[in-house]
């Protein structure tokens, strides 16, 4: 009698949650190349890969776009479970197969809002960023989220080119990486701040000049300019606003406001200084160790009443990216442990977390970035 071969389980397919807002969306990739910066880590022109979400004028004929492409899906899959979050299973997931709620190429309502700008955490893609920039723009905003080459685990370029992780050392342990890290974040945003001036200005900053989303320009307001972002992104956020006027108000989601991993820190100048303009720091009680008590009592202590702290509870560090709503369903599979979800995200239930830090996020920004 032959033998018979077991079929291959079908992979999951994670979802995303759908943004609650009242726009349809849009999206846009740009490949940014800073011809007057040198990339710290190989050498050469800086160049970055920024994604743009918008409130859409029609969306009819344009296609979903996806988290992850297949390149940058290929190299995720054999990197980030084994190297960065080990919480994550090497396999069984479909990493390519989720679907943004964003069209790809639709014209943009020709109405001008809000500008955000995302920094994702260290090694973390700017993927990982997609409900709440998703949930943000179809609030009324443009969201551009950012990767930062070199320290981000994967960056797919036009042409199929990635680029994997090749900073040298660990930032965590090594002083005078971490602030040249640090400043190339910094820099990276104010470049992009930059060259969405050139975009609002009618013309292509793109490096290949590839065709642009109709109205793409002209939904760029640059006087109302937010900063956001998760961990490293955190911090950039915060010490962006403080090195640039054009960015009126920040949102730090658990980016420790000190250098590291000098003990104790020295605070980053937005620490140190205080700011004029307003500062969520949204953390976890799960993450609230040392140093985020240290360098966010720092800015709380300022008088200028700027800055402000919210926390969510049963919660750890990751719940405050997609892994917020992606870890329970891998948990409900059987890809994921309870006690790896936990470790990742924490207990809360995402029917919890997500409209907690949608509520926070949103309404901080429609708060400080109204006319």
């Amino acid at each position: 009698m032959l033998g018979t071969t077991s079929p291959v389980p079908a992979e999951v397919t994670l979802e995303l949650p759908p943004p609650a807002g009242p726009h349809r969306l849009g999206t846009t990739v740009l490949h940014l190349v800073d011809r007057d910066r040198t990339d710290p880590w190989h050498g050469g022109a800086r160049e970055l890969m920024v994604t743009v979400f918008y409130p859409a004028d029609d969306v009819r004929g344009y296609p979903l776009a996806p988290q992850l492409t297949p390149a940058a899906a290929e190299a995720f899959k054999g990197f980030d479970p084994v190297y960065l979050h080990p919480e994550l299973p090497d396999e069984g997931v479909d990493w390519a197969a989720t679907a943004t709620h964003s069209h790809t190429g639709a014209p943009a309502q020709p109405v001008r809002r809000p500008v955000l700008l995302y920094s994702p955490g260290g090694v973390d893609p700017r993927a990982i960023g997609t409900g709440l920039a998703e949930e943000l723009a179809s609030n009324g905003n443009v969201v551009v989220t950012i990767d930062h080459p070199g320290e981000t685990s994967e960056v797919e370029f036009p042409g199929g080119r990635v680029r994997m992780i090749d900073m040298p050392g660990d930032p965590r342990t090594d002083p005078e990486l971490f602030r040249t890290m640090l400043g190339t974040r910094i820099a990276d945003t104010r470049f992009v701040l930059d060259q969405l001036g050139e975009l609002a200005a009618g013309r292509n900053p793109d490096a290949e000049s590839r065709e642009l989303p109709e109205n793409i320009g002209r939904a760029l307001d640059l006087r109302r300019v937010g900063s956001y972002g998760h961990s490293a992104g955190g911090a950039t956020a915060a010490e962006a606003m403080h090195e640039d006027r054009r960015i009126a108000a920040a949102v730090n989601m658990e980016g420790y406001l000190e250098y590291l991993p000098e003990e104790p820190g020295e605070l980053l100048p937005i620490a140190r200084e205080g700011t004029d303009r307003p500062l969520l720091l949204l953390g976890t009680d799960g993450f609230r160790d040392q140093r985020i008590e240290r360098s966010w009592s720092a800015m709380l202590a300022h008088q200028r009443g700027c800055t402000r702290w919210q926390q969510l509870d049963d919660a750890t560090h990751w719940v405050l990216t997609d892994y917020g709503t992606t870890a329970p369903q891998l948990q409900d599979a059987g890809l994921m442990s309870a006690e790896d979800r936990a470790k990742l995200v924490g207990t809360i239930d995402p029917a919890e977390s997500v409209p907690a830090i949608r509520d926070h996020v949103v309404g901080f920004f429609a708060t400080h970035l109204s006319r």
